[in-house]
């Protein structure tokens, strides 16, 4: 069975939240240390508890929490799918969890013929038909059932579950907004609030009852109190003036090292570097490297948000240099000539 991630699911898409207790230390929870960045100076009152990881918006949504279960998902979309016990007639198929919170495509990957399904296919998990085409992750502001703002990221793969880089896309989808449109307002008439949902080929793998908090400072200025007023009074009021392509630029390094933060005096350069809006570091320096949930693929170092994809790379080399570790991902021209991205589905 091989393995792909995902993101954006958790993050992202890509996911490296340390398995350790969580307590929220503002309105808008957020269990990642180097994201509270985002969310410290907006102005949020302190009864209103807005979700940015799946265990939260579970809990939060008592209601709509049916969509983090898979199978249904797929049957809401008559795609070809069944639980461990009822095999596929044709192959490939994809497998995966029924319902997986953590993200990182835990125990999800392609099985290719009858003895995969039969060694990996077990209970708790489902298989779905294999999807192709663009994977593309999209934050949703909703209104009682109905879409009111819409924002695509297309995610670059590199190697084992890993993502290079991902676009926060400028432009439109029409026919993908009709589609998720018409979903959300059959099956979520009642919602009201962002939801985060990843398609392959125009068809859903995975909902999220939140947004994706890997990039919110790359949607420009007033969304994040426009965010709140959605949770707070249940409308979406959002001019998106300053639409342009973004992008958020990942440094990986190799599984089995020991990582230590960079100093505040040195993650203050990084993050007054020209042209650069953002930057995570994206681990926890009190916790052993195993008890992060990383791709196989790489330990997550940092992210580089930043709406000049050079100026993102640069930073991106930098801080490789400083980690002492090669950067695989370093590829000059890509942000302006986009490879087509590889037929495969990614894990949910």
């Amino acid at each position: 069975m091989s393995v792909d991630s995902d993101t954006g699911s958790r993050r992202d898409g890509d996911a490296s939240r340390a398995t350790q207790a969580y307590t929220p230390t503002m309105p808008i929870h957020e269990r990642d240390a180097w994201r509270e960045q985002y969310f410290r100076d907006v102005e949020c009152p302190p009864d209103l508890h807005i979700p940015t990881d799946d265990d939260d918006a579970y809990r939060m949504n008592p209601r709509h929490c049916w969509i983090y279960n898979k199978l249904l998902i797929a049957h809401s979309q008559g795609l070809d799918c069944g639980l461990h016990d009822v095999p596929p007639r044709h192959y490939p198929v994809f497998c995966k969890p029924i319902i997986n919170l953590q993200g990182m495509g835990i125990d999800s990957g392609v099985l290719r013929n009858a003895g995969e399904f039969y060694a990996h296919c077990r209970p708790g998990r489902f298989w779905t038909r294999l999807l192709t085409g663009d994977h593309v992750s999209t934050d949703i502001a909703v209104v009682a059932g109905r879409t009111n703002w819409y924002r695509h990221t297309h995610g670059i793969p590199a190697v084992g579950g890993t993502f290079d880089y991902w676009i926060i896309q400028a432009t439109a989808k029409h026919d993908l907004e009709r589609y998720l449109g018409r979903w959300i307002h059959r099956f979520l008439p009642d919602y009201t609030g962002m939801l985060n949902i990843e398609t392959i080929g125009g068809r859903i793998i995975e909902l999220h009852l939140r947004f994706a908090d890997q990039w919110p400072d790359l949607y420009g200025a007033g969304w994040l109190e426009a965010m709140v007023r959605l949770y707070r009074q249940g409308d979406w009021r959002y001019e998106d003036r300053d639409r342009v392509d973004g992008f958020s630029v990942v440094l990986f390094g190799p599984h089995a090292r020991t990582y230590t933060h960079p100093t505040p005096d040195k993650l203050a350069a990084y993050r007054a570097a020209p042209r650069i809006s953002s930057v995570q570091i994206t681990f926890s320096d009190d916790c052993a490297a195993s008890a992060h949930s990383m791709p196989p693929g790489g330990f997550r170092l940092a992210v580089i948000n930043s709406r000049d994809y050079a100026a993102a790379e640069r930073l991106r080399d930098t801080i490789a240099q400083d980690f002492d570790v090669v950067t695989r991902q370093s590829g000059g021209d890509r942000a302006r000539s986009l490879p087509a991205p590889a037929p495969v589905e990614a894990a949910g």
